[in-house]
């Protein structure tokens, strides 16, 4: 038979198996490469793919080749990428292993505190979040098992807490485990709150709660860990509780607005802890992803008026990449026509209605190619210059200035301003930063050259 006939067939019949959810993100992108000697070679779209598949479905995907063909196969997954190397070398890529699921643990009552709005079939899919939202699922799949901590890190309004709450309801609803979220605030509360005395002039109640409530639960998902900086006696109650879940297998998922290396107010020994499992970036959306969000908000909201592909992309062109602010902009639209009389939407009415909305900074004005650009003019060097190798000082010190603003005017992590600096390594641009740092502080002509840049970036 055909490989592609057959696999067409597998995959007809695989996916009466699956959810939607589950079939979509690790089967429909798949291709049989080859049967060869007893081996199934399988293509599939990204490396974590290889891992899940392996530890998750190959006892499935082997029973289902097998009802096919009558044949039994050693199952061999490889990217596309990585066939040319196979074809030379002619030998294994990637050999799976067939773990069992774990059994959970009987659930007792539990305040989740989960958002059951947020979910994987609600959480739009694109190129700046595919490999979060694939790790997410692979979580939620198998808790404590596949990546545990899973660290998802990105600027606020990217879609981190919506994966949270997506991988803790979906653990809800084909489980008994059970789940806890909270934010890192919640978290200090609830910690402060051990000091308390109860009427007996005793902490033991308190201490109980606080350890039931954190200790005996199968996953935590802690939102927005950047905020325990500063909290040392916190981060060190954290620590016990993140070792006391770890060493039980017990799920941990962390967010934050910057990397594990960028939390410079943890404690080393948790910033350690938090790289041990995997760590994934949210990226901003990009226009195409922007525009598909305006559409999902527009059909979710059911609205009378009909709003145009031309609008839609004017606000996916300029209101910026923050998903709330692009969603808010449609109903900031939609309450202008109303108060408007009713007016039809046009290109014109959106224009006119979203002008303040986008003027106060909502657009992408302070990212990391706007400030380049700025720094190269003031200096009389190309954007291309800054982002070189070169290290000569009228290039070199300017480039330090850049990555020092860029690290102070964005959220960006140290390792993407990096990037967006030819590839540097996140080290060099944590010198450039405390350098220029050092140096405003003793150079007064240089103070006076950095407020100037702020100034024509927009930031005062």
């Amino acid at each position: 038979m055909n490989v592609d006939i057959l696999w067409s067939k597998f995959l007809t019949e695989i996916k009466e198996d699956l959810t939607s959810l589950s079939y979509e993100t690790w089967f429909k992108d798949t291709e049989l490469y080859k049967l060869d000697n007893g081996k199934a070679y399988i293509i599939v779209p990204m490396p974590i793919h290889k891992k899940h598949l392996a530890d998750n479905y190959s006892e499935l995907i082997l029973n289902h080749l097998n009802n096919i063909t009558g044949t039994n196969f050693e199952l061999l997954f490889l990217l596309r990428e990585e066939i040319p190397e196979y074809e030379s070398s002619n030998e294994d890529i990637d050999n799976i292993s067939n773990d069992t699921d774990s059994v959970g643990v009987p659930n007792h009552q539990l305040q989740s505190n989960l958002k059951s709005k947020y979910t994987f079939d609600n959480f739009i899919v694109g190129n700046s979040n595919k490999f979060a939202h694939a790790a997410a699922l692979s979580v939620a799949e198998n808790p404590g098992n596949m990546y545990n901590p899973l660290f998802i890190y990105g600027n606020s309004g990217l879609g981190k807490t919506h994966l949270m709450h997506a991988i803790g309801n979906y653990i809800v609803e084909n489980s008994n485990r059970r789940v806890l979220y909270v934010t890192s605030d919640q978290f200090i509360q609830d910690f402060i709150g051990i000091n308390k005395k109860d009427d007996k002039g005793t902490n033991f109640n308190y201490v109980d709660f606080f350890k039931n409530k954190y200790r005996n639960i199968d996953v935590l998902i802690i939102d927005d860990i950047q905020f325990l900086g500063g909290a040392t006696q916190t981060q060190q109650e954290f620590f016990h509780t993140f070792n006391t879940l770890y060493n039980d297998s017990k799920q941990i998922i962390i967010s934050s607005d910057r990397s594990p290396d960028d939390l410079k107010l943890l404690e080393d020994r948790l910033r350690t802890r938090f790289c041990w499992g995997l760590t994934v970036n949210i990226f901003p959306p990009d226009f195409a992803l922007r525009t598909e969000i305006l559409k999902k908000k527009i059909i979710a909201g059911n609205f009378e008026k009909e709003i145009p592909d031309d609008v839609v992309e004017y606000i996916a062109s300029n209101v910026g990449t923050d998903v709330r602010q692009l969603e808010g902009s449609i109903t900031r639209l939609i309450a202008y026509s109303t108060i408007m009389g009713g007016a039809s939407i046009t290109l014109d009415l959106a224009i006119e209605a979203l002008k303040d909305f986008i003027s106060k900074g909502m657009g992408e004005k302070n990212d990391i190619q706007r400030i380049q650009k700025i720094v190269s003019e003031y200096f009389q060097i190309s954007v291309d210059d800054i982002r070189s190798k070169k290290r000569s000082s009228n290039i070199s010190f300017p480039r330090q200035i850049a990555m020092y603003l860029c690290r102070t005017m964005t959220n960006e992590s140290f390792p993407k301003i990096g990037t967006e600096f030819g590839g540097k390594d996140h080290t060099t641009v944590m010198h450039s930063v405390e350098k220029i740092e050092k140096e405003i502080k003793v150079n007064k002509d240089l103070a006076n050259i950095i407020e100037k840049l702020k100034n024509d970036i927009g930031i005062v």
